[in-house]
């Protein structure tokens, strides 16, 4: 886990502050989208099918800065479209930095050796550099060739100036464990500072619908590439989603952990469903119906659902939560995880719900869902 001391203890804090005032839902990450519009046309983003209208606008920094002071997550991310080509970004980023939010600032990263100038580097900034697996693999994902060199150079170039990287990327039906192990060798020799992963979600406008991963061969692939995962890997996630991905540990989707306002407002439930809106932060955590969400609720568009914007916070919760938690991530942190069946055929893979238990780990029940 390559998490920065900093921001676990801004979060450790936040966590416990909300517990003490008896919050059983709390936000945890700001999924902050200024615009829609992106200089990519990827087939699985469901986020460019908007209106050419919609695609033209995008928030104020002031409305972007109020959202984060209305929200008081401790982390701001910032996907899009391509978050670069905001007008404004640059302010933006620096009034997020100057609250001491530790912001992630997603990018495909074709403006942003370019752009580097306009930055300072600091312990609060990251660029989150989109990399969906190797030059072939990548460069397919996002629909057009030389991408994955681009984003690579400008890695490089971030680095040198001064900046925190980290990567983000998203696995698709056709990803080739070996092939991925590689890639995963590959970008660490960049020098990032650490790795997101998730696998892809259907988004209902994305023009592609043929290459999301189901939840079963999600847990399938992850189990094959992070077997026996070595050291030099560093994986800016926590470790209990991780094995979360591997069908390792339950988890239930924490959706209110990662609100999203973009340009219609406060988006529920959650950053890949999209359905309605709130005027207010207080509002969308009052009136939307989290019940109706989630692996646990039946709802048909969450039952495949593994994306970290939702499960994170609830690995979050499962290491917090209890002293069992807390000993079971730390001896995750420093022994590994450890080893799973991931040879095994999909039929003889564990059932939903039973998690492996060998070198003596806690076998820690399902995360109720918040009342």
């Amino acid at each position: 886990m390559s998490v920065p001391v900093g921001q676990m203890l801004a979060v450790l804090g936040h966590v416990a502050r909300q517990r003490l005032r008896g919050n059983g839902r709390y936000p945890l990450v700001l999924m902050l989208e200024p615009l829609f519009r992106c200089n990519l046309a990827c087939g699985g983003c469901g986020k460019i099918q908007h209106p050419a209208q919609v695609l033209r606008s995008h928030l104020s920094a002031e409305q972007c800065l109020a959202a984060v002071d209305e929200c008081g997550a401790p982390i701001v991310s910032i996907p899009g479209g391509e978050p670069l080509l905001h007008p404004e970004i640059e302010r933006i980023v620096a009034g997020i930095v100057a609250r001491r939010k530790y912001l992630y600032l997603c990018t495909n990263a074709l403006k942003l050796e370019e752009m580097l100038p306009r930055f300072t580097p600091s312990r609060y900034l990251a660029f989150s550099v989109h990399l969906d697996g190797p030059r072939e693999e990548h460069d397919h994902a996002v629909c057009r060739e030389g991408v994955y060199d681009t984003a690579v150079s400008a890695i490089r170039a971030a680095r040198r100036a001064g900046f925190r990287v980290t990567t983000n990327s998203t696995l698709f039906t056709d990803a080739d464990p070996d092939r991925y192990r590689r890639f995963f060798d590959e970008v660490m020799a960049l020098g990032v500072e650490g790795m997101m992963v998730s696998p892809g979600y259907s988004y209902e406008k994305a023009p592609d619908q043929d290459h999301f991963l189901p939840r079963r061969r999600s847990e399938s692939l992850f189990r094959r590439i992070l077997a026996g995962a070595p050291r030099r890997w560093k994986f800016n996630q926590s470790p209990v989603f991780l094995e979360f991905l591997k069908g390792a540990w339950d988890l239930e989707c924490r959706p209110w952990g990662t609100p999203t306002y973009n340009l219609f407002g406060w988006q529920r439930p959650c950053y890949l469903l999209d359905e309605g809106y709130a005027t207010s932060f207080r509002a969308l955590m009052e009136e939307t119906d989290w019940d109706a969400y989630g692996r646990a609720s039946g709802n048909p568009k969450c039952a495949n659902c593994m994306v970290h914007c939702g499960y994170e916070p609830a690995a979050v919760e499962a290491t917090f939560g209890s002293w069992r938690g807390l000993v079971a991530t730390a001896r995750l942190v420093l022994f590994g995880a450890p080893a799973t069946p991931d040879e095994q055929a999909p039929d003889q893979l564990p059932a939903p719900g039973l998690r492996l238990q060998p070198n003596g780990l806690p076998a820690l029940p399902v995360l109720e869902r918040a009342g």
